[in-house]
């Protein structure tokens, strides 16, 4: 459990507000079509969720923030009465974290659903404070007065109780949908599922994104929609499209890409 000074101490190096601004423009797979190009993990398994997850406010675009992590067991009652202030610290940790913020759970009932963490009044407080959205693997409710304070969730389904939803830990390294979240981590996310940026990977990410699009979109994206004369005309002309986007990527990024 933390104490009160490491509450209060920001976590994550940051970007500027306008490269966060821009990278909500695109959806999360063409960020990790980015991130894919430029990254030392394995881009196979590492950074992204490895369960179905379901984006609840598909309509409120992507979501870009850094993580703020919190543990709960909504289905324990005992965490009330062991830490009856939990609340009130828990928040105070949020809301000295650097944002825009995504606040990430980990519910140890999972697989089972008892309550959920979230609800109309602990959306608003949230936003309040600074957040923009939630990634739990346990449910929300109250999903049309969440989705109407603009509060984004991906979870993985809706309930109607919170239970004895309780902040038991937060600050610390969370297991979301098959994926290890640290606190302070750039998280992208939309209806795909959610990208968690490894901090090395942060400034570079935006160019890379941008990069990848528009050699797609200058070579094989071309290509396919070009009008040959004949069906082999258009295979060729796919297959030297395919050639020229791997060389593009190769002379600026770590990775050749999937079209290599």
């Amino acid at each position: 459990m933390q104490d009160k000074e490491r509450t209060l101490t920001p976590q994550g190096p940051g970007i500027d507000d306008g490269t966060l601004l821009r990278l909500k423009r695109w959806n999360t797979p063409s960020v990790y079509n980015g991130w894919e190009s430029i990254t030392r993990h394995d881009a196979s398994k590492e950074a992204f969720n490895l369960e179905e997850t379901r984006d609840f406010m598909p309509e409120l675009g992507p979501m870009v923030g850094y993580a703020v992590t919190v543990v709960i067991e909504p289905s324990k009652e005992r965490h009330k009465k062991q830490r009856p202030d939990a609340w009130s610290q828990y928040r105070r940790y949020v809301a000295h974290q650097p944002g825009p913020k995504v606040v990430v759970i980990q519910d140890k009932d999972k697989p089972a659903v008892i309550g959920s963490f979230w609800g109309e009044v602990n959306a608003n407080i949230h936003r309040s404070l600074g957040c923009v959205g939630t990634i739990t693997d346990g449910a929300i409710r109250d999903y049309d007065e969440m989705k109407h304070c603009g509060f984004k969730a991906l979870a993985r389904r809706l309930c109607v109780g919170h239970a004895h939803a309780w902040p038991i830990s937060w600050g610390e390294p969370v297991e979301v949908f098959g994926c290890v979240i640290q606190p302070g981590q750039l998280i992208h996310a939309d209806q795909h599922g959610f990208l968690a940026i490894p901090p090395e990977d942060e400034a570079a990410l935006l160019s890379a994104t941008s990069s990848m699009d528009r050699h797609e979109c200058e070579t094989v994206i071309a290509a396919a929609r070009s009008h040959p004369q004949s069906i082999n005309d258009r295979l060729d002309k796919i297959d030297g499209a395919a050639r020229t986007f791997a060389e593009r990527v190769q002379t600026e990024c770590r990775s050749a890409g999937e079209w290599s």
